[in-house]
This record gives C-alpha cells, sequence and structure tokens, in this order.
C-alpha cells in the first residue's frame, strides 16, 4: 500500500499537469504552442540542467558513467528498433527515430524530480541530454536524410549541459544572485513542458491505432529491458539505474511529430504513437518506477 500510494504521489502531479493542457485546449482556451516550446526549450531548460549541474552533490565519475551508460543504451535501442521496422516492413523514416528517443524532457525529468530528488534530475538531465543530441544529429539524419552539426552546437541545452559539467568538475558556483535567477527560470521548464504535452496530445489527428499500440507496447518493453542491462553492466547505483531505465523507457515524444512533419515523413503514423505511448504510460511508467523504487 505505502508502495503504491509513493508511486501515485510521484506520478499524479506529471499526468495531471498534462491533463491541465488537454482539458485547455478542449475548452478552447488559446495555447501558443510552439511559443512555450521555444521560451521552454531556449531558456527555462538549460537554465534548469545547467542549475541542476552545477549544484549536483555527484561525483563527477558518475556523471560521466550516465553518461556513456546513456550513449550505449540509446545505441542499442536504436540497433534494436532498426531491426525491428525493417522485420515490420514499415518505413524506416517514419518510425525509427520515434520509436528510439522518448520524452525524456516532458516526463522524464519530472519524473525523475518527484522520485529521486534533486540527485536524480542531476542524473536525469545528463540522459536527457544525451538523448537530445542524438536526436538532433542522427534523429533528424534518418527523418530527412542530412543531419547538421552545427544545429547541435547552436542548441542552448548543449550548451547549458557542457558549461554546467564544466562547473561541477571544476567545483564553480555562480553569484548567489544569478544562481537564484537562473533557478527561478529553470523551475518554468517542468510545468510548461507537461502542460505543452497535454496541449500538443489534445490537438494531434489520429489514425491507425491499432499499429501504434502495438509498436508501443515493443518499445515500453525493449527500452526497460536495454535500460537494465545496460545500467548492470556498467555498474550504476541504484538512483542512476532507476533514472536510466525510467529516462529510456519513457513514451514517443511530441517532437517526434513536429520532426516528421517539418522534414516530410508521414507524419499521421508518427502522432498515433505519440497518443498510444503517451496513455500507455499512464500504466507502464507507475509499474516501472515500482520496479526501480
Amino acid at each position: 500500500m505505502n508502495l503504491a500510494m509513493t508511486v501515485l504521489n510521484i506520478t499524479a502531479p506529471v499526468f495531471l499537469l498534462a491533463a491541465v493542457g488537454f482539458f485547455w485546449v478542449k475548452l478552447g482556451f488559446e495555447y501558443r504552442v510552439e511559443f512555450v516550446t521555444r521560451m521552454a526549450m531556449t531558456l527555462a531548460v538549460p537554465c534548469l540542467i545547467f542549475v541542476a549541474l552545477m549544484q549536483a552533490d555527484i561525483e563527477p565519475q558518475a556523471l560521466a558513467a550516465i553518461s556513456v551508460s546513456s550513449l550505449v543504451a540509446y545505441g542499442i535501442v536504436m540497433l534494436a528498433c532498426w531491426a525491428l521496422v525493417k522485420a515490420l516492413g514499415i518505413s524506416v523514416q517514419t518510425y525509427l527515430a520515434p520509436l528510439a528517443f522518448g520524452n525524456t524532457g516532458n516526463l522524464g525529468l519530472p519524473l525523475a524530480l518527484f522520485a529521486f530528488g534533486e540527485t536524480g534530475l542531476s542524473y536525469a538531465v545528463v540522459v536527457f541530454a544525451v538523448m537530445a543530441i542524438l536526436s538532433f544529429t542522427i534523429g533528424i539524419w534518418i527523418v530527412s536524410g542530412g543531419g547538421s552539426f552545427l544545429r547541435v552546437v547552436q542548441e542552448p541545452l548543449v550548451g547549458a549541459t557542457v558549461l554546467g559539467a564544466l562547473f561541477l568538475w571544476q567545483g564553480w558556483q555562480t553569484p548567489q544572485f544569478l544562481t537564484n535567477t537562473l533557478d527561478l527560470i529553470g523551475q518554468m521548464a517542468i510545468p510548461m513542458m507537461l502542460i505543452t504535452l497535454g496541449v500538443a496530445v489534445a490537438r494531434l489527428e489520429i489514425k491507425a491505432m491499432k499499429q501504434a499500440v502495438g509498436l508501443s507496447i515493443i518499445k515500453v518493453l525493449l527500452c526497460v529491458t536495454v535500460g537494465a542491462l545496460t545500467a548492470q553492466l556498467f555498474g550504476l547505483d541504484k538512483i542512476a539505474s532507476a533514472v536510466l531505465i525510467v529516462q529510456v523507457a519513457t513514451p514517443v515524444a511530441v517532437t517526434s511529430y513536429l520532426l516528421a512533419e517539418k522534414y516530410g515523413a508521414d507524419a499521421q503514423p508518427v502522432a498515433g504513437l505519440v497518443v498510444a505511448s503517451t496513455l500507455l504510460s499512464v500504466l507502464t511508467l507507475p509499474l516501472i518506477l515500482a520496479f526501480v523504487i
């Protein structure tokens, strides 16, 4: 009973905030996703990442270990998803990136924070940064046929991750007034991303849900297995292992749908994957948390 309440206390705020965005749109109120997403990804999330790393009470070696393990885990997931897509005879351009890269920002960061506190958030931002770099390089290359290294360098969250890691490694701290300002800006990120997730799901037009549900189930089983095996392989501690498993197993991100539309992939099946995997996560994420806590 205590475990069930613990998991409920962790997951309920995440899905309730997403529900706020969902019903906000359904009630006919205006919500400019592009503006909010740009503010989150260029300002709030980089501030959150930088402060979380700078103030992390974690050995640099431990952060290095989860960085490498995240890279290895996503590499294995990509290869496994490629094999799955080829075996099913469906489009690599449409399905591979959404299946490989999860919603580590909107869902993974708040779950890590609520479940494991600031230490968990510090680990989670590293996994998120690794995923984001892969998504903006290999992911865009898959969807469009051409990635851009310059685009990755220009991403504020990448710069925030590198700078935060440098401050952590050197033991530096920004002046208190600046830290408080950056921390306040970063606190916007999680509620903004969760509400935006609900808004985006409410606006998606979905088709072929039977296939989407099947692929979503396969994705979560594959990702949990890979995350657990990778964490064991690299000897991560309990919190780092739990964060890695949860992050890798998050559902398909809304950004996958936006990238599919932007670069000419078939966006409707991706929309179905976003909705199916997000709804499925209402059941799977509490189960995963119960397993790793």
